[in-house]
This record gives structure tokens, sequence and C-alpha cells, in this order.
């Protein structure tokens, strides 16, 4: 993932600050401690950026998270009913599995995509 270094996708797909692309944002790196998967430090620990802009600021994340959801539900339709062949019923069962197995991800995704909305990468910030 270096190679995406100083874009919004490094961030997005690693979870780390949008600016610095250094410090964590979540305090649990695993989305899949569900008690712990939606918990953000309050700052970046190397920029000092603060995360949670305003209050509410991540409800925002609901509307991606939908798009992004609809993304992989797509998806799951086209690999179970097109390359597998699975009939119509089972394909809606493969996507209902695959929406819930993968939620803990879409969750921080969105959250991902949405404060890279607000922020840019400083490189400036990044070398300090």
């Amino acid at each position: 993932m270096q190679f995406l270094k100083g874009s919004k996708l490094y961030s997005i797909f690693t979870g780390t600050c949008p600016v610095c692309h250094k410090g964590e944002m979540y305090v649990e790196r695993n989305p899949y401690k569900l008690s712990k998967a939606l918990k953000m430090h309050e700052r970046c620990s190397h920029c000092n950026t603060k995360f949670k802009i305003e209050p509410s600021f991540f409800y925002g994340a609901m509307y991606v998270s939908y798009a992004v959801g609809v993304a992989i539900a797509v998806a799951a339709f086209i690999i179970a009913y097109f390359f597998i062949g699975l009939d119509r019923n089972y394909t809606f069962l493969a996507i209902i599995v695959t929406l819930v197995l993968m939620l803990p991800l879409i969750l921080r995704v969105s959250r991902n995509i949405w404060i890279n909305f607000f922020m840019k990468y400083d490189k400036n910030k990044a070398e300090a």
C-alpha cells in the first residue's frame, strides 16, 4: 500500500489519519472485534488532527455506507448468479450473508471515505 501514500485511497484502505497518513484513527485495528469496531482516537497521535470535527460528524457516513453496501451487494449478486450459477433464492441468501459478514468493514470504510471528503493529505505534517 506504500505506493498509494499521499493519496486519499491510502487513508481510506488503511484507516490512518487523512492528514499525515501515520497515526491510527481507530483504537482497535481489527474491525471484527465488534465492541471496539467504531471506537476512534480523539486526535491523531502523530499530527494532532482532531478526527471528530463536530458533534455527530460521522452521521454523514451513513449515506456513504448505503452506497458501499449497495456496491458490495451488486458484486455479490453478479458473482453468485452469473459466475457460480446459483438460483434466485440462493443468490439472495448469498447477498445477505455477504453483507452481514462485511458489515464491520463497510462501517469503517464508510467513515474513512467520509472523513477524507473534508480533510486532505499535508506533506509537511507527515514529515514533522
